[in-house]
């Protein structure tokens, strides 16, 4: 995730960093050049057709509103998977507390925390299909027996449903504490799944498709219709043009799945980085830095 200061205009007409442009260049370039080229042959050459350029404002207006339908749904998807980790973070802090009232200092409680440190980062590396076993390992050992199971975070959950039930038949659990704890734990369970499903549904295929096809149908025409109004800058529209349309689709792909390592994705390394120092000063331990960003990313 992009994390600056206010930038100055400078800085932010020149910024590089969290851009896409890098990304579309290569069609900027291309309907520069074929612009180019078809005002070339028009003026030299033969005459081409002209398209309306009114007609070519309805059909881009139309366009827009469905991009920024699209771009709107993929930004509810990367501000509720936000609301769900900030949620886990929450829960991870009260379940210190709450460990503390129904159970007190002894190795439970420190077992329960350290596993739940273990789950985030396997949470973490289930959402991003990335190894995070050894991460988890700094906490809870077993964590290893949980990443062989189909899903490694749930199997982190159990087992502390497992080590309270232990608690509870030990009689050091009261019925209060057993039915408070297990539903923070329900709740851990909404949050990582609420996840899961994000990650495994998609925005419909057909709408990435019909914006991909209209928005190259779109640049392949215009040319035609800024023949008259626009002359020799053409290209220069044309390009700008294809940044817009472009640049906020390749934009609505990366906020549409939030948990990626990438730029704009959710910075899941600090959050669970986050958690561990909670949980690390809820033990009284000594806590690690919180991550900070690197060149303005915070992965």
């Amino acid at each position: 995730m992009i994390v600056r200061d206010a930038p100055s205009l400078p800085q932010l007409l020149f910024a590089i960093k969290g851009s896409i442009i890098i990304q579309i260049a290569p069609r900027m370039l291309f309907f520069a050049l074929y612009t180019a080229a078809v005002l070339g042959i028009d003026r030299s050459l033969y005459p081409l057709p002209h398209v309306s350029i009114a007609a070519m404002g309805i059909f881009g207006v139309a366009l827009s509103l469905f991009l920024g339908f699209r771009n709107n749904a993929a930004y509810d998807r990367w501000w509720e998977a936000r609301k769900l980790w900030g949620g886990m973070i929450a829960d991870v802090r009260s379940l210190g507390r709450e460990l503390l009232l129904f159970l007190g200092e002894g190795p439970a409680r420190a077992k329960i925390l350290k596993t739940t440190v273990a789950f985030a980062h396997l949470h973490r590396g289930w959402l991003r299909q990335s190894d995070t076993v050894a991460e988890a390992r700094r906490t809870d050992p077993a964590a290893g027996d949980y990443a062989a199971r189909r899903n490694p975070p749930d199997a982190a959950l159990r087992e502390l449903m497992l080590v309270l039930e232990a608690e509870a038949a030990a009689g050091r659990l009261s019925d209060m504490g057993r039915r408070t704890l297990a539903e923070r734990l329900a709740s851990l369970t909404l949050a990582q799944a609420g996840c899961e499903r994000i990650a495994g549904s998609p925005l419909p295929f057909v709408y990435s498709l019909l914006v991909l096809r209209t928005s190259y149908l779109y640049c392949t025409l215009l040319p035609f219709a800024l023949i008259e109004t626009a002359g020799w800058f053409a290209p220069v529209v044309s390009a700008i043009v294809a940044y817009v349309f472009f640049g906020l689709s390749a934009v609505t792909d990366e906020l549409e799945h939030p948990f990626r390592d990438v730029v704009n994705g959710l910075p899941l390394d600090a959050m669970c980085r986050v958690i561990e120092i909670s949980v690390a000063e809820a033990l009284g331990e000594a806590a690690a830095e919180p991550m900070r960003p690197v060149d303005g990313v915070l992965s």
